[in-house]
């Protein structure tokens, strides 16, 4: 990484960019529940094929994000966001293509992009804002969930009027629909162009070695922190708007409540950051975020319709409270940039391999059963894991690791 810009002016340019980015980071993940059925139907996809479908954005978040430091040294953290970006774009659009191969494979493409982003991040946040990691963390979280609502809300209604101006009746217009979200993509990485450093400081520079992260037991419970509410958000990005579609919702409205979840989200990124400041530790908020969580997604899969937005509203407060904590713990828990952006490799490579697994049981329960309950007991389970290893990573101290210049 290059060394801190102290300008007032390039920070706040800084700050603009990483949100664009950010707003790209869920798009290609949240547009797919609302069109799911009708991806389904026109490709003659198989539940199994559904079930990975939604199982592959934490799959490759946790096969492909440990990559991330190693590209990052090879051509700098300013140079490697920008190639995943355009990557992030090609995968989205790929999408267009009306099959289940290339739906498969602009995902694959589009994930594998924004797992390596995940891990730069927040190494780059920790270095370049050193002191205002929860703020800005904070303002990250909120782009993502705002694009991630976005597309979860939009989706489904492009697809209506793609179908109207095309003249298609129940065709590909889905396809049309998920490429869409190729624009803010595209345009975040020609806004990042602006914070790309000389070429010559990508090379002066040695490598941080950081040692015995793998072995600290705080490190293994930021980890697991991250990989368990990451499985719950997973859960909810991929089959929530499917589960109230099987409860009577039509795909518009469906769509619309997983976007208000989401858009809830936004709103406890920005306010987590202020309330982290006035506690001595986040043990406590961690552990009452994800008791919420289990609250609001039973409202959500046994409550009358007509309170659901209540509900998705009080899922959206928790879940985003929850991940902007396991993002902020990171950088909390690390003693520099360095540190951050390692112990961001461990949290997020083995955390969404971990993750993954939950939206593919997810799928083949509620195929296997049809019904609800057994996803029910599922998330809970996960909210109860998650809530321990949350209290555990909330405590204030460091991961205890050492750190030298190769």
């Amino acid at each position: 990484m290059t060394e801190p810009h102290h300008s007032r002016t390039h920070s706040l340019a800084l700050a603009a960019s990483l949100v664009l980015i950010a707003f790209s980071l869920r798009t290609p993940i949240t547009s797919v529940g609302p069109i799911l059925l009708e991806a389904v139907r026109t490709t003659h996809m198989t539940p199994a094929g559904a079930s990975l479908l939604t199982t592959l954005p934490s799959l490759c978040f946790g096969l492909f994000g440990p990559l991330a430091p190693m590209f990052s040294r090879r051509v700098g953290s300013e140079r490697a966001l920008l190639v995943l970006l355009v990557l992030v774009t090609a995968g989205t659009a790929l999408r267009a293509v009306p099959s289940w191969q290339m739906l498969y494979a602009g995902q694959v493409v589009a994930c594998f992009s924004i797992g390596l982003m995940n891990v730069l991040l927040p190494g780059v946040v920790k270095r370049d804002f050193p002191h205002h990691v929860a703020l800005v963390t904070g303002l990250f979280s909120a782009a993502m969930c705002a694009g991630a609502a976005a597309a979860a809300g939009a989706t489904a209604p492009v697809a209506n009027v793609v179908e109207r101006l095309l003249g298609e009746t129940g065709g590909n217009v889905w396809a049309w629909a998920l490429a869409l979200w190729a624009l803010p993509a595209a345009l975040a990485a020609l806004t990042w162009l602006g914070q790309l450093p000389p070429a010559e400081t990508q090379t002066a520079r040695g490598t941080q070695v950081v040692r015995g992260l793998w072995r600290d037991p705080l490190a293994w419970q930021v980890t697991l922190f991250m990989g368990s509410q990451s499985s719950l958000a997973y859960i909810v990005f991929g089959w929530l708007a499917t589960v109230l579609r099987m409860r009577g919702m039509s795909a518009v409205d469906a769509g619309f409540m997983l976007s208000l979840s989401v858009i809830a989200q936004a709103a406890a990124s920005l306010l987590v950051p202020f309330l982290i400041a006035r506690l001595p530790d986040q043990r406590a908020v961690n552990v009452i975020a994800l008791m919420l969580t289990a609250a609001s997604l039973m409202g959500c899969f046994f409550a009358p319709l007509s309170t659901m937005w209540g509900w998705t509203l009080l899922l959206g407060l928790a879940q985003g409270s929850a991940f902007t904590l396991a993002l902020t713990v990171i950088g909390l828990r690390s003693h520099d940039s360095h540190v951050a952006a390692q112990l961001s490799s461990m949290a997020q490579g083995v955390g969404y391999l971990i993750a993954s697994s939950g939206p593919f049981i997810a799928g083949s329960l509620l195929h296997a059963t049809g019904s609800l309950q057994s996803l029910a007991v599922l998330c809970v389970a996960i909210c109860a894991v998650s809530a321990w290893f949350g209290y555990a990573a909330g405590r204030r101290e460091h991961v205890n690791v050492a750190s030298a210049t190769s």
